[in-house]
């Protein structure tokens, strides 16, 4: 199928229907952890698997603009939708670490400072917490198009920090952290000033999370 065709289908695609879709893995996962499909530690598997589905959604949201620039392929209208769905589960991979996992308030703060994955992904949620808060129209017109933009930049941030996190938490040196740190830091790279020039002087323009 030509990019085209698949930007007319992708075109009839309701917004309602992508985070209906989106939402379900997470009780999907809660459910197989609850029933012993998760393996012997279902705790630390769940919050592995919310922590990696928030990474991969961050990513995609991340290869819109360069699929876009380089294929024709079109998900401009989706990246909102793919950049909350990457909150919902950094909310969901950090609930199921203080709730379920650490669970003594005492020792959430101890993590937070001593663990450098832990302080390294924390604050990648908090980078995203404003970007949640202002990924709607009404937020756009009072901040203004500007503002706004650069406001969302911090996404790029957000990004790398949550491949550190990945890869630093794994304690050695694995290849799939590594792969996806590798991967952000290739799409960021592709956004360096003289490539977001050289897309401007054709005229494009975005909507959504940058």
């Amino acid at each position: 199928m030509s990019a085209g065709r698949l930007n007319d289908w992708l075109r009839r695609v309701p917004l309602w229907a992508v985070y209906s879709v989106g939402l379900l893995p997470a009780p999907l996962l809660v459910y197989l952890g609850a029933t012993g499909g998760l393996g012997v530690e279902p705790i630390k598997a769940l919050e592995h698997e919310l922590g990696e589905l928030a990474l991969k959604l961050l990513v995609l949201g991340l290869a819109i603009t360069p699929l876009r620039r380089l294929t024709g392929l079109n998900l401009i209208r989706f990246r909102r939708a793919v950049g909350l769905l990457a909150f919902y589960y950094v909310c969901c991979h950090l609930l199921v670490w203080l709730v379920l996992d650490v669970q003594m308030p005492a020792e959430i703060w101890a993590d937070i400072v001593k663990r450098p994955y832990v302080t390294i992904g924390m604050a990648g949620f908090v980078l995203m917490v404003p970007l949640a808060l202002t990924s709607n129209d009404r937020a756009l017109r009072r901040m203004g198009p500007v503002a706004w933009r650069r406001l969302h930049r911090l996404v790029y941030a957000a990004a790398l920090l949550g491949g550190l996190h990945f890869v630093i938490q794994a304690k050695t040196l694995q290849i799939e952290p590594l792969a996806y740190l590798a991967v952000i830091a290739g799409l960021l790279a592709l956004r360096l000033p003289g490539r977001r020039r050289a897309a401007a002087s054709r005229g494009r323009t975005e909507t959504g999370l940058p």
